[in-house]
């Protein structure tokens, strides 16, 4: 890459981005596609690593078809700028159409500029999630699953009568003996 370099507080903001990145769970990311694609990659999950392995998209787009077979039709080859940018961003649909939600998603230049290669950890993550939806090896905690709950009327008329705690009392309140600094001197 050929730009120059951030100063200031561009620097500082850009710090505390790559700050959040943790190799462990970028590594646990590399070894679930390694086992999803069955990719020969490097699985260690330090940042220069993880750019190296994903920054052309390719990998990215064996895993979307991996998981949903057809989804990506065209993976790009070529190491042309914009055709890796167009994997990356095919990956970015692709993941949003497993059931990603858009804000674990990430921008494609968080990935093709190392910008926040963190957003990318936790998109893999929650792509990795969903894994056993579609009968392949997952990562992480497992989803949550709905819990929907039916009362009768009989039980919904039976909590109007009770006074909820939420509601607060304030009985004994008042503001008697509160000082808050020094009195006014003039």
């Amino acid at each position: 890459m050929n730009r120059a370099t951030k100063s200031g507080i561009a620097a500082e903001a850009q710090a505390k981005v790559n700050a959040k990145y943790s190799e462990e769970q970028a590594a646990e990311c590399l070894e679930w596609i390694a086992v999803i694609t069955s990719a020969d990659i490097n699985k260690s999950g330090d940042a220069d690593n993880f750019y190296e392995t994903l920054k052309n998209g390719q990998l990215l787009c064996q895993v979307i078809n991996a998981l949903k077979p057809g989804q990506i039709k065209k993976i790009q080859t070529s190491a042309m700028a914009f055709k890796c940018m167009e994997n990356i961003n095919a990956f970015v649909e692709g993941a949003k159409a497993c059931g990603v939600p858009t804000q674990e998603t990430f921008q494609t230049v968080d990935l093709w500029e190392r910008q926040n290669l963190n957003s990318v950890v936790i998109c893999l993550q929650s792509l990795g999630r969903k894994g056993s939806q579609f009968g392949k090896p997952s990562i992480g905690p497992k989803e949550s699953e709905k819990n929907v709950r039916h009362f009768s009327d009989e039980q919904l008329r039976a909590s109007e009568g009770i006074v909820n705690l939420q509601y607060g009392s304030n009985k004994g309140a008042t503001q008697s003996g509160m000082s808050f600094g020094n009195t006014r001197h003039m």
